[in-house]
Order: C-alpha cells, then sequence, then structure tokens
C-alpha cells in the first residue's frame, strides 16, 4: 500500500510538472538564458506558498524540518556542478522520467548519465567525503531561537507573501517574450501544497526528493551493495524509484491525452542553437545527466531538496545551493547556447 501510495504522489507531482511545462528541454534550457522564466516563476511561487504552509504545520506539532546539512565545499561545489549539468541536459533529476513519459529520447540519455554520475560518485566516495563535513543544519528558525513565536511566523509569512508577489512582477517580465501562459501558476501552488503533506507526521514525513536514487539503482546495477556510499541510498532510493516510476507515468498519461507525445530526441531550443544533430544532442544530454547526478550528490540534494524543500524551510545548506547552482547554470547557459 505505502509503495501504491507513493506512485500516486508521483503521479500528482508529473501531472503538475507537465501542466506548466516544467519538464520540457525546451523550458529549463530556456531559462539558462532568460529568454523563459517558468522555471524561476514556478519554483519561487511553490517557496512562497510552501513556506506558509509548512510552518503553520510545523506551529502546530503537524510536522518537523527536514533539512539537508551545509557543507561548505560539497554544497558550493555541489552545487555549481549542479547547474552546468541542468543548463546542458536542460532537465532536472526528476523531470527526466517524465519527458521521457512523453517520448524525449534526450531524456533517457540523460537518465543514463545520472546512473553513470550516481555509479562515479558512489565509487568515489571515500576521498570525496572529506569535502562533505558537516559544519551547520542552521535554518531561520534556529537563527531566530528556535521558537515558533510571532516575530518568526511573521517573517516567514511576509517573506512568503513576497515570495508570490515576486512570480507576478518576473511574469510581467516574461510577457515581453510573448510567454503570457499562466499553467505555471497551478503548478507553483501545487507543489507547494503537496510539499506540505509530504511533510505531514502521520502520512509520509518526508521531503520530496529525486536524486538518491541514481546511485541507489546505480549500485544494484552494477554490483556497489557493499560500497561505504550505498547504506545511505537505500531509504530514499527505494521510495523515489516508486515516485520517479509514478511521475514517468503520468507524463505518459499527460501526453496522450493533450495528443502532444511525441517521440524526439532534440528540440526546438536546441535545433536554434546547435541544429538537428541527434547523436551531438544524446552525448550533450548524457554529459548533463552526469554531472546532474554528481553534483547533487556531492550538495547532498537537487531541484526538488534544495531549491523547493530546502527553500521553504529558509535552511542554509539550500539557499548556499542555489548560488552556485545558478551561477554554473547562467554561465553555462550563455556560453553553450550562444547568447550574446
Amino acid at each position: 500500500m505505502n509503495n501504491l501510495q507513493v506512485f500516486g504522489i508521483g503521479l500528482i507531482f508529473g501531472l503538475l510538472i507537465s501542466y506548466g511545462k516544467m519538464n520540457r528541454y525546451d523550458t529549463i534550457a530556456a531559462q539558462s538564458v532568460f529568454a523563459k522564466m517558468n522555471v524561476m516563476k514556478t519554483i519561487v511561487m511553490a517557496m512562497g506558498v510552501g513556506s506558509i504552509l509548512i510552518m503553520l504545520e510545523m506551529s502546530m506539532g503537524l510536522a518537523s524540518f527536514h533539512v539537508k546539512p551545509f557543507m561548505p565545499i560539497g554544497t558550493l561545489l555541489g552545487g555549481l556542478i549542479f547547474g552546468v549539468g541542468m543548463a546542458l541536459s536542460g532537465y532536472c533529476p526528476g523531470t527526466m522520467p517524465i519527458s521521457l513519459g512523453q517520448g524525449s529520447v534526450d531524456a533517457l540519455a540523460g537518465i543514463l548519465g545520472g546512473l553513470a554520475g550516481g555509479a562515479v560518485f558512489t565509487v568515489l566516495y571515500k576521498p570525496l567525503s572529506s569535502l562533505m563535513t558537516v559544519q551547520s543544519k542552521a535554518t531561520l528558525f534556529t537563527l531566530m531561537g528556535s521558537t515558533y513565536s510571532f516575530g518568526y511566523a511573521s517573517v516567514v509569512v511576509v517573506s512568503g507573501l513576497v515570495f508570490i508577489l515576486s512570480t507576478f512582477v518576473m511574469h510581467k517580465i516574461d510577457e515581453k517574450n510573448n510567454n503570457k501562459s499562466m499553467n505555471w501558476v497551478v503548478t507553483g501552488i501545487g507543489l507547494g501544497l503537496l510539499n506540505a503533506a509530504l511533510f505531514y507526521k502521520d502520512w509520509q514525513n518526508k521531503p520530496l526528493g529525486a536524486s538518491t536514487c541514481y546511485p541507489f539503482v546505480a549500485g544494484n546495477l552494477l554490483g556497489l551493495t557493499g560500497s561505504e556510499y550505498y547504506p545511505s541510498t537505500v531509504g530514499s532510493g527505494k521510495w523515489q524509484i516508486w515516485f520517479l516510476f509514478g511521475a514517468l507515468v503520468a507524463g505518459f498519461i499527460y501526453a496522450v491525452a493533450t495528443k502532444s507525445f511525441k517521440v524526439e530526441i532534440t528540440h526546438q531550443f536546441w535545433e536554434e542553437h546547435h541544429g538537428t544533430d541527434k547523436t551531438k544532442r544524446l552525448v550533450w544530454a548524457f554529459i548533463g545527466g552526469f554531472l546532474l547526478i554528481f553534483g547533487a550528490r556531492l550538495a547532498d540534494g537537487c531541484t526538488s531538496g534544495h531549491f523547493l524543500t530546502g527553500g521553504m524551510q529558509f535552511a542554509l545548506s539550500s539557499y548556499a545551493f542555489m548560488v552556485p547552482t545558478m551561477i554554473g547554470f547562467l554561465i553555462t547557459g550563455r556560453l553553450f547556447y550562444n547568447k550574446k
């Protein structure tokens, strides 16, 4: 029954992401050169809604913190590598299965690259662990005295509302690029609600995540279960297999229902900048997927775990991850897509 519940959560996630076209290569790659701002609008909307809801849950004793550790080198370097991988692949760990379900073959190349990245990280974990020394699990809550005071609640609510309002400012800018769709609002609010539901103690009591699944699967496929790193992937890895399977099925259902299912390797944004060479696209998708997962494991989180879940909790580690991720993402986008 629990696996069916997780599969259902993946279905909801996949449908939300599909509705906002947040899984599409064209959406994520275009964000790297600010041709579209759907990714930023959706994430910030989700952070705004989720931060308020999760704070209310916690203040009533219905949820607890699920914070990633801040590791000065691991978090920052991992974020930078992750951002580069996101720009090259045009995907995130959780969006690749959704796009595969919709017929994007390059997403499969990204998944294979992610499995390779997870395997390499597993093998190199011992020497890499020196870069992953935990310094802090600080959050806004701990910085403000670890009590659900009026002051803390006020800061969270005001910050959440600022996040929400800022998305509409970004949308006004985005309209100049003829990107007028408001689907991102539904996706952003939905992701905020989904995260709050996952935090509920008497249900999943778990943060959203996707990248641990890759080294977990790679470890089983390649016989790395005896490695030092593998045991730490088992709990989340098993959960995420069902979650991502649900997301993949959701992608397929959505594509069939909207008559948008299409087997393809290259996409419009790719072809505008790199032509129609399918081999080239598959190679870069593989490399991007490799970097995505390697960076995510080094930083102990990805878009789901840091940007969404960590951002909603105002966690130091997650905001520290966001900065180098965006630096790597935007610089790589400018260089790789020849944005002048």
